[in-house]
C-alpha cells in the first residue's frame, strides 16, 4: 500500500509541475526564471514581506524580462526603465489591463477605476480625470485647498512644541482633506471621529494589503480565505463603505443640480442625467459611486503622506541638505506663504523633492497588470492574460540610468549650473494607461506641503537620536512608508 500512495503523490506532483509550467509553453520563446517547485513555485525564494527585493536580485540574474510562479500563478516581471517604459508606453494597450488579485476582487467587486477593467474603467477614469480638472486638480483653485490643509497641518506641528511626535497621523489627515475637499466638497475637522475613522481604515488596509498572508491568500484564495488578516480588511472595507454611502446620502439630500461641490454630486448629476434619458447600460451606478470614491480617497491619501514623511524624516537625517532648502526658501520666498509658481525659482528644493520620491519608491511595484493580447517584447513571447508587474523600483535605481542610485542625491535633478533637470526615469507614478490620474496634484501637495513646512519648522531627531541612528528601511505593506518614527518640529520664527 504505501509504494502505492508514494507513486500516488509522484504522480500528483508531476502533474501539477506540467500543469504549473508545462502548459504555458506554448508559442514562441518564454521569460527566462527561477525553476518553480509544483503548486509552490517559486514562492521558497521570495521575500513575501517586501517582494521587490527579491524581484530585483533575480532580475541581475535573468535579466529584465523575466518569469516568477507565485504559486501555480505565472507573473511576468519587468526590469529597469528601458523595458518598463517600452511596456507600459510603447505596448500601452497590450500590457494595459489590470490582474485584479484575489483580495481587491474581494473588496471592490470589478468597479471604481484601481481594480477594473473594460468599459467600467474607461468611464470612471475619464470622468474621475475631468471631474478632479474641474475642480482644479493642477490649478489655482486646487493650491487654494492645499495651502489652507497646510496651514491646518503647521498648527498641528506647532502644538508638539518641539516636543518628538509620529509624523504619520498628521500628514495622513491633511492629505486626506485635499481629496476630501475635492471629492465631498469640504474638509473635516482632524478630531472628527468619522473622518479619523476613514483614515485609519483606509491606511491600516493599504498597511495590510501587502503583508505576507494577503500574499498567500492571493496565491491559494481557496485554501487560505480564513486568515485574520483578510477578515479585518473586510470588515474595515464593510464600515468604510457604509461610512462613504452615509456621506453621500447626505450630499444627495441637498443636490442643487445647478451647483456641483464635489466629484460626488458631479457623479450623482450624471446618473440623475442617465436616469431621466433611460441610458441603458449606464456606469453611472452607486456601486462605482462608492468604489470610485473609495479608490481616490485611499490613493490620494496614503501615497502623498508617505512621501512626505519621507522627505521630513530625510531632512532630519541629512541636516546639510534641509539647510540648503531653507536657505533657498528663504532667499526666494521669505515670510510669505510659498506658491506654486515659485517652484521655478526653487531649482534645489524642487531636486531635493524629485530625489525623495525616487530614494522613497513608495510603490516599488505598480498595481500588477495583464496583457490584453499576445505581444512579444525583447524577443520573449507573453500570452495573452498573463500577469505582469512593473518592478517601478527598479526604474527609480536603475544604475544605468542614476549616477548615485542608493544615496539621497539630489544632484541627480541638477546640472552644472544648479539648474533644475527632468529625468526620463523618473517614473514614481508608473506610465501607459494605467499611470497615476492624481499625478499633478500630488505633486502639488507634496511641494506646497514640503516647503510650508520646511518654511516654518526645522527637523531633528529625538534627544539621545543622532542622524545615524535614524532608520531608512521603508515599513512592510502595499505602499512602502518609512518606517514608525519620531521627529521633533523646531520652530523657525
Amino acid at each position: 500500500l504505501l509504494p502505492t500512495t508514494v507513486l500516488g503523490v509522484g504522480l500528483l506532483f508531476i502533474i501539477l509541475y506540467l500543469v504549473t509550467v508545462g502548459s504555458s509553453r506554448e508559442t514562441g520563446k518564454e521569460p527566462p526564471g527561477p525553476k518553480p517547485l509544483p503548486l509552490l513555485g517559486n514562492l521558497l525564494q521570495l521575500d513575501l514581506q517586501r517582494p521587490y527585493k527579491t524581484l530585483c536580485e533575480l532580475s541581475k540574474k535573468y535579466g529584465s524580462v523575466f518569469t516568477v510562479y507565485f504559486g501555480p500563478k505565472k507573473v511576468v516581471v519587468l526590469a529597469g526603465y528601458r523595458t518598463v517604459r517600452e511596456a507600459l508606453v510603447n505596448y500601452a494597450d497590450e500590457f494595459g489591463e489590470r490582474e485584479i488579485t484575489p483580495i481587491f476582487a474581494d473588496l471592490t467587486k470589478h468597479r471604481g477605476i484601481l481594480f477594473s477593467n473594460g468599459e467600467t474603467w474607461k468611464e470612471m477614469r475619464r470622468f474621475a480625470l475631468s471631474t478632479l480638472k474641474d475642480f482644479g486638480m493642477g490649478k489655482r483653485v486646487a493650491e487654494e485647498k492645499i495651502l489652507e490643509e497646510c496651514g491646518h497641518l503647521i498648527q498641528v506641528f506647532e502644538s508638539y512644541k518641539g516636543k518628538p511626535f509620529n509624523t504619520s497621523c498628521p500628514t495622513n489627515n491633511a492629505t486626506s482633506n485635499v481629496i476630501s475637499s475635492i471629492v465631498f466638497g469640504s474638509r473635516f475637522e482632524y478630531d472628527d471621529p468619522q473622518f479619523r475613522g476613514l483614515v485609519s481604515r483606509i491606511t491600516e488596509n493599504i498597511k495590510i494589503s501587502g503583508s505576507a498572508g494577503i500574499q498567500l491568500y492571493n496565491t491559494f484564495p481557496r485554501l487560505v480565505g480564513w486568515i485574520k488578516s483578510r477578515q479585518v480588511i473586510l470588515k474595515n472595507c464593510e464600515t468604510t463603505m457604509r461610512e462613504i454611502k452615509d456621506l453621500t446620502q447626505k450630499l444627495k439630500e441637498t443636490l442643487n443640480p445647478q451647483i456641483c461641490r464635489g466629484l460626488i454630486d458631479c457623479f450623482l448629476i450624471q446618473k440623475q442625467k442617465d436616469e431621466d434619458s433611460c441610458v441603458k447600460d449606464t456606469h453611472f451606478t452607486e456601486e462605482n459611486l462608492l468604489y470610485t470614491v473609495s479608490n481616490l480617497f485611499g490613493a490620494g491619501t496614503d501615497t502623498t503622506a508617505a512621501t512626505l514623511r519621507w522627505g521630513l524624516l530625510l531632512m532630519a537625517k541629512y541636516p546639510q541638505i534641509q539647510d540648503q532648502v531653507q536657505e533657498e526658501l528663504t532667499r526666494v520666498v521669505g515670510s510669505r506663504e510659498v506658491h506654486v509658481e515659485d517652484r521655478k525659482n526653487l531649482p534645489y528644493t524642487d531636486a531635493v523633492i524629485h530625489e525623495i520620491q525616487r530614494l522613497g519608491s513608495i510603490a516599488p511595484i505598480a498595481v500588477p497588470h495583464k496583457t490584453s493580447r499576445d505581444v512579444t517584447l525583447h524577443g520573449y513571447f507573453i500570452k495573452k492574460g498573463t500577469t505582469v508587474i512593473p518592478l517601478l523600483t527598479s526604474v527609480l535605481y536603475d544604475e544605468s540610468e542614476w549616477e548615485s542610485p542608493h544615496t539621497f542625491n539630489p544632484s541627480h535633478f541638477l546640472d552644472k549650473e544648479g539648474r533644475f533637470i527632468k529625468r526620463d526615469a523618473f517614473l514614481p507614478f508608473s506610465a501607459g494607461r494605467r499611470v497615476c490620474l492624481g499625478e499633478s496634484l500630488a505633486r502639488m501637495e507634496v511641494f506646497l506641503f514640503f516647503t510650508s513646512l520646511l518654511q516654518r519648522f526645522r527637523f531633528i531627531p529625538p534627544p539621545g537620536v543622532s542622524e545615524d541612528d535614524l532608520d531608512l528601511t521603508p515599513a512592510v505593506g502595499f505602499t512602502s512608508p518609512p518606517s514608525p518614527h519620531e521627529l521633533c518640529a523646531i520652530s523657525r520664527q
